[in-house]
């Protein structure tokens, strides 16, 4: 316990840069957590682009980086466990999602429980976005915009590129416009994504320090599985869980206290059982409405 374009063109936009920096993009997400509901919230997720792949996210954990390095060191070097959940942002979205280059491959990626040591589980999408480029250009914020429009995930879907950038990625899974894009959002303002800005991040590490100390600790080790069986795994694990735990919870282990702190395991559980419960019933307005089907 004291112990997570071309080929050509991109080879040119990353010739300066070392393998260990990141080219980091800002998306600025604005969504529709209740499909019934009007209310909107915001959160800012990023695209962090190295030479051989791009990895997407929520931004939360990763903007908390340092500070929770400084607390869990200081746990481990005084031995007194103390409760950071309270001073932690929670993220609004636990996935990540890779795009190998040069093919794009997608890969989608979140967490389930497998006992007590949470494990990385992803299906990888061979998807290739039908693009109906529009003549009409803009100017969104400090680049020049062409419109394009798709269908994916059961909504409709219109993007504006900047052929400035390029690089054929963009936020989420969406790819395969001549240039990277700058905005993206469904027909019903559902999910609406917009870059805010960017910057290079020197001696890159797509692992937060906070995944490498939890327990496994492997971090980016993903079990690959068919869409299939992610979708029924993760179905699962949302509705309980603790499930794949509960076996080991027997009277005497739930009522040991842990170590440097007055909360017992028992207490500790219901905590993490609360928070997982509060995350998972938060949203279900999911950005694709046919793979919420199928889970069902």
């Amino acid at each position: 316990m004291k112990k997570l374009f071309t080929l050509f063109a991109v080879s040119i936009f990353f010739a300066l840069n070392a393998q260990e920096t990141a080219n980091r993009f800002f998306y600025e997400l604005t969504f529709k957590p209740k499909k019934d509901s009007a209310k909107v919230e915001k959160v800012m997720t990023i695209l962090d682009v190295v030479k051989d792949k791009s990895i997407y996210r929520d931004y939360t954990i990763v903007a908390q980086d340092s500070i929770l390095k400084i607390q869990i060191e200081a746990m481990q070097k005084s031995g007194v466990f103390k409760d950071i959940s309270k001073s932690i942002t929670m993220p609004k979205f636990s996935e990540k999602i890779y795009k190998f280059y040069p093919s794009i491959k997608v890969q989608y990626v979140d967490r389930v429980a497998n006992g007590f040591t949470p494990m990385n589980i992803g299906y990888n999408e061979d998807l290739k976005f039908n693009w109906k480029i529009d003549a009409q250009k803009e100017k969104i914020g400090a680049y020049n915009v062409q419109k394009a429009t798709t269908e994916y995930g059961g909504r409709k879907w219109t993007a504006w590129f900047t052929a400035d950038i390029p690089l054929q990625d963009g936020p989420y899974k969406f790819h395969g416009l001549p240039g990277l894009i700058v905005k993206v959002s469904d027909d019903g303002n559902n999910y609406s994504w917009e870059l805010k800005g960017n910057k290079k991040v020197e001696n890159f590490n797509e692992i937060p320090y906070i995944e490498t100390v939890s327990p496994g600790g492997d971090g980016g080790k993903v079990v690959e599985v068919s869409r299939e069986k992610f979708e029924k795994t993760f179905g699962e694990f949302k509705k309980d869980p603790m499930a794949t735990a509960r076996p080991y919870f027997t009277t005497e282990v739930l009522s040991q206290k842990i170590p440097g702190s007055d909360l017992t395991i028992g207490q500790m559980v219901k905590q993490q059982e609360k928070m997982l419960n509060d995350f998972f019933n938060a949203n279900d307005n999911p950005i694709e409405i046919q793979a919420a089907k199928a889970k069902k």
